[in-house]
């Protein structure tokens, strides 16, 4: 069953951690969020297998939009 890595508020994806395939830890770091001039670290919701990673580095990206899916 798949899970998904949303944005919890709109901005600009500036860092991508993880790459597909690789496997992450529950709370790990993945991508790094910038909004309203703050860096902020999006972690994973559970632990898993990155599966598709739907945005690239200067992305814009809206609150909700799913961001990468795990497996």
């Amino acid at each position: 069953m798949s899970k998904e890595v949303v944005a919890p508020m709109p901005g600009t994806i500036v860092n991508i951690l993880v790459k597909e395939g690789e496997e992450v830890l529950e709370y790990q770091e993945v991508l790094i969020l910038e909004a309203m001039k703050m860096e902020n670290a999006i972690p994973s919701p559970e632990a898993g297998t990155v599966k598709e990673i739907k945005v690239k580095v200067n992305d814009t990206v809206a609150t909700n939009q799913v961001l990468m899916v795990l497996e």
